[in-house]
């Protein structure tokens, strides 16, 4: 497998709620986590057994380094990521409050570096794999190309519009995209929807899919998610688990979902992988120390519990 996409140093503080506009709130701690919603999504495959490579950019300064020493110390192929001599590492900065909750503030840094011409260098890596992931935290062009490398190769491009875009995305993205895998936000802001609630979801679906989405899954965190493609569509129910910090379950679950298309399980079946993946990474903190292993996995699909 293949990620595209962005590595970021996570600054975390832990309010007992997020301040109101004007207001000054304490946290008991700051915390550093590893991040970035391609790293992210990387790790969250590689620790269910899957081969990744990734392929980004950071700084050469301390959150570079750290960054590249997690990713490489949970298996993940980082010859494909360069350093930039003249930005820094993407930073983000997350405040979760005390019901898991998180807002999210991205300082891109090298993430911005990411161009078409950086993915064409790594073609035949990307015609290799067995999926491509991509989110948005780096430059919509760069997407558009690897898609199109991906899709000429016969590779699966699974892309996570996060962050919501504020433009519409381009034809070729749309086209050569296998699945869209938005959240209600995302959802509401590619088809001006009001995503609240399956009819939302339903009805935001089908306007993605007349954009040129061919498969579209909107996530509804602890609602479920919509499976919607060839015009029908499909709920799938969500695992109920102790929610601690929702911050990776996005991308974990796009790792998930791409670990077991990689496996060779039909969409369905990479569907519940995904879900159990994002289930598990909100029972901890952080982004990706949160990644759930292939055992724990296999538990909470087999019974439901996290403790089998």
């Amino acid at each position: 497998m293949v990620v595209v996409g962005s590595l970021n140093m996570d600054l975390v503080v832990n309010p007992e709620r997020a301040p109101a506009a004007g207001e000054t709130v304490f946290a008991p701690r700051l915390d550093q986590f590893p991040g970035g919603k391609g790293a992210n999504q990387a790790v969250a495959a590689a620790r269910l057994g899957t081969p990744v490579a990734m392929v980004g950019r950071v700084g050469q300064d301390a959150f570079g380094d750290r960054l590249l020493e997690s990713l490489r110390a949970d298996g993940v192929n980082t010859g494909a990521v360069s350093r930039s001599a003249a930005a820094g590492t993407g930073t983000a900065v997350i405040t979760v409050d005390a019901t898991g909750q998180n807002r999210i503030v991205v300082v891109p840094g090298a993430n911005a570096e990411v161009t078409p011409e950086l993915v064409e260098a790594h073609r035949d890596l990307i015609a290799s794999a067995c999926a491509l992931l991509l989110q948005l935290e780096v430059p919509v062009a760069a997407c558009v190309r690897a898609a199109e490398l991906a899709a000429a190769a016969g590779v699966p491009v699974i892309l996570d519009p996060a962050p919501a875009p504020a433009e519409p995305l381009p034809e070729s993205l749309r086209r050569h995209t296998w699945l869209i895998t938005p959240n209600e936000t995302e959802a509401a802001a590619l088809t001006g929807v009001r995503v609240e609630g399956r009819r939302g979801a339903e009805e935001a679906a089908r306007v993605l899919a007349a954009q040129g989405f061919r498969q579209v899954l909107i996530k509804l965190g602890g609602e479920g998610a919509y499976l919607f493609r060839g015009g029908e569509g499909r709920w799938f129910d969500a695992f109920r688990v102790p929610v601690v910090d929702t911050t990776a379950a996005g991308d974990a679950f796009a790792g998930g979902l791409a670990a077991a298309l990689c496996r060779g399980l039909e969409l369905e079946d990479a569907v519940r992988w995904g879900m159990a993946a994002g289930a598990l990474a909100v029972t901890r903190p952080g982004a990706q120390p949160a990644m759930g292993t292939l055992a724990e996995l296999t538990t909470l699909l087999r019974t439901g519990r996290l403790d089998g």
